[in-house]
């Protein structure tokens, strides 16, 4: 039920974990009703109606709600695609460093045995969701939380990755932060990341985590 109601009807998984199974229950049978009881939200209404004004209340709520069902993914061509939650791409299984030339790119696989080309960290936040960011940062730690690690796209991902799981103030990009003029700052809402470009350095960050930014930072924000 939880699946459904996060592909089909855009609730998000924070908003869902933390209830009850009747929770849960109750959401899953109102989202059924709704696809089942389905009217045009362009149904003519009669003027001055009672009925009419609550039946144009519910129709401005009924689209409120199926537009959260849509994910827009603005892409660096200014161009936009529509993507249903519905098909959210399944899990994912592995990523790989992929050579073309002399350019790399971070080859993300999923369980389907689809895969996407991404050429920086910040590429993948505008298409991943909380439990892809979740799954990746597991693999990478998984594979090079205790070794040293030898490609530099894989040392900057994990970089990337550990400074937003487990930040620790001792690391160097919050030491040195101070020394960076603030470039960008931007939110990711469909995995809940802000991510904060400065001269030389990318900071991403979770939006329900504490970060130990600076008062120069922040005021430069």
């Amino acid at each position: 039920m939880s699946t459904y109601l996060k592909n089909i009807a855009g609730y998000k998984h924070n908003q869902l974990k933390n209830k009850s199974f009747d929770d849960i229950q109750k959401l899953f049978d109102k989202s059924m009703k709704r696809v089942n009881i389905f009217v045009d939200i362009d149904i003519e209404l009669v003027e001055g109606s009672e009925s009419a004004k609550k039946q144009k209340v519910d129709d401005d709520k009924e689209k409120k709600e199926l537009k959260q069902c849509f994910e827009i993914v603005p892409e660096d061509e200014d161009t936009v695609d529509v993507i249903p939650l519905a098909v959210k791409p399944v899990p994912i299984v592995d990523w790989k460093i992929h050579h073309e030339g002399k350019k790399s790119y971070y080859q993300i696989v999923r369980a389907d045995g689809s895969s996407k080309m991404y050429s920086v960290f910040s590429q993948m936040l505008k298409s991943f969701d909380r439990e892809d960011l979740e799954d990746l940062y597991k693999m990478v730690k998984a594979k090079y939380g205790s070794t040293r690690l030898v490609e530099d796209l894989d040392l900057i991902l994990y970089g990337d990755l550990k400074t937003m799981f487990e930040p620790h103030v001792e690391d160097p990009v919050w030491k040195n932060q101070d020394n960076y003029n603030v470039l960008n700052w931007k939110l990711y809402d469909s995995c809940g990341v802000h991510s904060l470009r400065m001269e030389h350095v990318y900071i991403h960050m979770l939006v329900e985590k504490m970060y130990p930014l600076t008062p120069i930072t922040l005021s430069k924000m």
